[in-house]
């Protein structure tokens, strides 16, 4: 007998409407759950990623899908003009909440709208960022491309995101945690083990750092390179966009 699949994981064009789903409904509670099952790790892993970002005063950074705005929070905090790009609002709303009482949310913008098509400009950004959202777009690789896109020709572009471990066995001791017992944090908080046990669904149909750093690689990124975090269950892959290219579309 099959597993019965996870209500809110649909590949292809119906992806974008159950994400949406999904996190209309974890909004409220989704900063705590985050520390719970992370064992408040993530906060670690963010600042991780902004040291990689290299954050300089005056940038300009774009973090696509930053649902409550941690990142664009640590961002703004290093003097960097911060636009927060996600498509649920329910996100937003905590986000906008957390703008209002925290001393970096000034003057950072969140926006709602579509990481695949941002509307955005060509070539504007110092730093471009996604965590935790890439596994979750219809079309991982067209996001990469719309990264690519608005970033400065020199710009740095990261993705922080749950990893597939190398080393087999211990891919498979945190596939059973993601698999057996992340649920329960769906379960307790909102009555549905399915909001927490898409984390493993997605990641299962997902290709990961390893992936993600190949597709890199092809698109001409320069400076690629792999993050592993904790034996790789969390990666973060960076790259540069080239500088060169100031030449080629001067």
């Amino acid at each position: 007998m099959s597993p019965r699949p996870n209500k809110f994981y649909e590949p292809g064009a119906e992806r974008a409407s159950k994400v949406n789903d999904l996190f209309a409904t974890i909004a409220p509670r989704y900063d705590l759950i985050n520390d719970l099952q992370s064992f408040g790790l993530h906060r670690w892993w963010k600042r991780r990623l902004i040291r990689w970002a290299a954050p300089q005063a005056g940038d300009a950074a774009l973090d696509l899908c930053c649902g409550t705005g941690d990142v664009a929070f640590r961002l703004a905090s290093h003097g960097v003009h911060v636009t927060g790009l996600d498509f649920s609002q329910a996100m937003l709303e905590v986000a906008a909440r957390r703008a209002a009482s925290e001393v970096a949310g000034r003057g950072l913008l969140f926006q709602q709208g579509d990481a695949l098509r941002t509307g955005l400009a060509d070539n504007a950004y110092d730093i471009v960022t996604i965590s935790y959202g890439l596994r979750n777009l219809a079309d991982w690789k067209q996001g990469l491309r719309e990264m690519w896109r608005v970033a400065k020709p020199g710009g740095r572009v990261l993705v922080l995101d749950f990893g597939k471990p190398d080393a087999l066995w211990w891919r498979g001791l945190y596939f059973a945690y993601l698999k057996n017992w992340v649920p329960r944090f769906g379960r307790w908080f909102f009555r549905d083990a399915d909001t927490h046990g898409y984390i493993y669904e997605s990641l299962l149909n997902y290709p990961a750092q390893r992936g993600v750093e190949a597709e890199m690689s092809a698109m001409g990124f320069q400076d690629v390179r792999v993050v592993n975090i904790l034996g790789g269950i969390m990666g973060i892959n960076v790259g540069r966009k080239p500088a060169a290219l100031v030449a080629q579309t001067a």
